[in-house]
């Protein structure tokens, strides 16, 4: 299948099997800007899985502006470990290129990491970030040729200049940033003389045989005097003429809204960015590579078939099923992981310090390929599994793949749990897609499953299970507010299931997630909605990329937020509230509670297997209501744990 898709090229003297490409993603499971063990076994899967070349994550060229968890050629120190990632790369049939990089501002939050502007940069009243001095620039451009040189000697197949995204480069190109008066600043071409001089030393630093890749925004988003898509296209043409051979046409920028389009959620739509690069490939006659929501083979088949790009990125689709180009070839597309957009385990993550390496919500392997293959069981005990959530449906598929005689137990008439009704939130399909197709993909792997089949003391004797997981999550907590119980009160599986319209005006208490995609539900019929919030901000929960998309569309919908705002008493004329210290009524015509949830009771089953000796556990929203990404976790972890 897909024929365009799985079609060898050849760039320069490198063959490539087909067009997808894994691009550099950071991960940060190098430590102390090392390779490690978990980056070389989390590149093997992808290899193994099907990708045609695995462009390793951003490599910092500079030593002094390299936080610990990125990757660095700056010195020859690191190409041990280097070396061992592409050995092991090849050794599997793979080709490893390397991504080059100064992250700018971007290694801002890092103390311990310089930050190297293009021009000068007030933070406060009180200090400026100086531009780089001639001098730097004299010797970043050496930085980049000497850690291309490096990419030589730890045998990458090919290399590329980060040349987006706000980083260095990129900010000397884009007119919104770069505000030097130098012959570095002003017009596109001095602008363009800093990135053009890297180019050229990459170039010369690399065989004549090795394809040089350059990643580049096709526009700035939101930045006055930013980049336009026309000025990209002449850059481009300036840097084919030295020597570069693909251009991996990218979007956003961390400085605006639109970071939204760096690492794209699921709010953004698929392929959303390729007309750009389809347009830079037409004006330029570059090899051109498209990224951006291409999560399904099919759309990357029609992309590639009709012209309009010559590669595609396919990254955090292959880190959701690191074996989605195998299957799509063989045409098991019911047998994908597919991503979701969630961007909960990758880029959330990595924005977030205590966090220590990015995941998946889709597949928690990422990051434990090692550690978490699967081990056969000597022993296939009968288990029963209550709940068919992602906690419920990730521990029942996983143990059954084991071996083990699963049943899982859904009191409702379908799979899926809170990740389905998360899906029929706006723009959120793919959610819904993904829990229905992951009940398809258990049934199959042999799970025997039972809807509208509550777990009781009698099934559990009649079942006579050797191991009894608890998984029946969570339900709408309903505070004990008086006047909670009227009849115009909904809770929050109200409204995103059922979505009664709700005409007049709605206070939504709660301005969470699930409040605020309540709020949008309600103000799409047509409703006039405000969101009230005890704590200081709304979407608290959210990552950064979801967050601007989900506050964009309240906006676009008119939807008051009120933060610091308590609800004491809900009447039949509106909702009393306590802010700044005094007590208010917001008149209304509904009201939705959307604060959360509380685990459902299960306390009878728990004290029937401890009466009768079952090993008894907890897992997901039943053991504590947080996120899908922590529930499919815990399941994953749990059927590798039980023997």
């Amino acid at each position: 299948m897909f024929p365009t898709l799985f079609s060898p090229v050849t760039i320069r003297q490198l063959t490539l099997k087909n067009r997808a490409i894994m691009p550099a993603m950071g991960t940060k499971f190098p430590k102390d800007n090392q390779v490690t063990q978990q980056l070389i076994d989390f590149h093997i899967a992808r290899v193994k899985g099907g990708s045609g070349l695995n462009m390793v994550e951003v490599t910092g060229v500079h030593a002094g502006s390299i936080p610990s968890h990125y990757l660095s050629l700056a010195e020859d120190r690191f190409l041990p470990g280097m070396r061992e990632l592409t050995e092991a790369i090849h050794a599997h049939g793979g080709k490893a290129g390397v991504q080059l990089w100064q992250g700018s501002i971007a290694v801002a939050a890092d103390p311990t990491s310089q930050v190297i502007v293009a021009s000068d940069l007030p933070v406060s009243p009180e200090y400026t970030i100086p531009g780089a001095s001639k001098e730097l620039i004299v010797e970043l451009i050496d930085c980049y040729k000497q850690a291309a040189r490096r990419a030589v000697e730890a045998n990458f197949d090919c290399v590329e200049i980060h040349l987006g995204h706000n980083y260095i480069l990129h900010s000397f190109l884009s007119g919104g940033i770069n505000r030097r008066t130098d012959e570095y600043g002003g017009s596109l071409e001095n602008r363009a003389r800093f990135p053009l001089a890297v180019i050229e030393a990459v170039r010369s630093a690399i065989p004549d045989t090795m394809p040089l890749f350059m990643r580049i925004d096709a526009h700035d988003d939101y930045l006055e005097n930013g980049l336009t898509i026309e000025e990209v296209i002449q850059f481009v043409k300036w840097a084919k003429d030295c020597g570069v051979d693909v251009a991996d046409v990218s979007r956003g920028n961390i400085m605006t809204s639109g970071l939204k389009y760096e690492v794209p959620p699921i709010d953004i739509p698929f392929a959303f960015n390729i007309d750009n690069a389809a347009r830079i490939k037409e004006e330029t006659g570059i090899i051109t590579m498209g990224v951006g929501r291409v999560n399904y083979p099919d759309l990357a088949e029609e992309i590639l078939a009709e012209g309009k790009v010559d590669l595609i990125g396919i990254g955090r689709a292959q880190l959701s099923d690191p074996d989605f180009l195998n299957k799509a070839q063989a045409g098991r597309l019911e047998d994908i992981v597919y991503c979701v957009g969630c961007n909960q385990g990758c880029y959330d993550a990595c924005e977030r310090a205590d966090i220590p390496h990015i995941t998946c919500l889709r597949n928690p392997a990422v990051g434990k390929e090692r550690a978490y293959q699967l081990v056969p069981t000597n022993d296939a005990k009968k288990i029963v599994v209550a709940g068919g959530g992602m906690a419920g449906m990730e521990v029942s598929m996983t143990l059954q793949e084991r071996g083990f005689d699963v049943t899982l137990c859904e009191a409702s008439d379908r799979l899926g749990g809170q990740f389905l009704l998360a899906g029929m939130a706006p723009r959120k399909q793919e959610m819904r897609e993904a829990a229905e197709l992951k009940g398809k993909q258990i049934q199959r792997a042999g799970v025997n499953v039972r809807l509208d089949t509550p777990v009781t003391e009698a099934l559990l004797k009649e079942l006579r299970p050797e191991i009894v997981i608890n998984a029946v999550g969570a339900q709408p907590l309903m505070p004990k507010i008086p006047g909670i119980e009227k009849e115009h009160v909904y809770n929050y599986v109200d409204i995103l299931q059922n979505k009664p319209q709700l005409a007049g005006k709605t206070i939504v208490i709660g301005g969470g997630l699930v409040g605020l995609e309540v709020a949008e539900t309600v103000a799409e019929t047509g409703g006039d909605v405000t969101v009230i919030e005890m704590t200081d901000a709304v979407g608290k929960d959210l990552g950064s990329t979801r967050k601007i998309t989900v506050m964009e569309q309240l906006y676009i919908d008119k939807v008051t937020t009120m933060t610091e705002t308590t609800c004491i008493r809900i009447t039949d004329e509106g909702v009393q509230v306590l802010k700044d210290g005094e007590e208010r009524v917001l008149s209304c015509d509904h009201v939705v509670v959307a604060i959360g949830s509380q685990s459902r009771d299960f306390k009878a089953i728990e004290q029937y297997c401890e009466a009768n000796g079952l090993p008894y556990y907890v897992i997901g929203d039943a053991l504590q209501p947080r996120r899908a990404l922590e529930a499919t976790a815990e399941g994953a972890e749990l059927a590798r744990s039980i023997s």
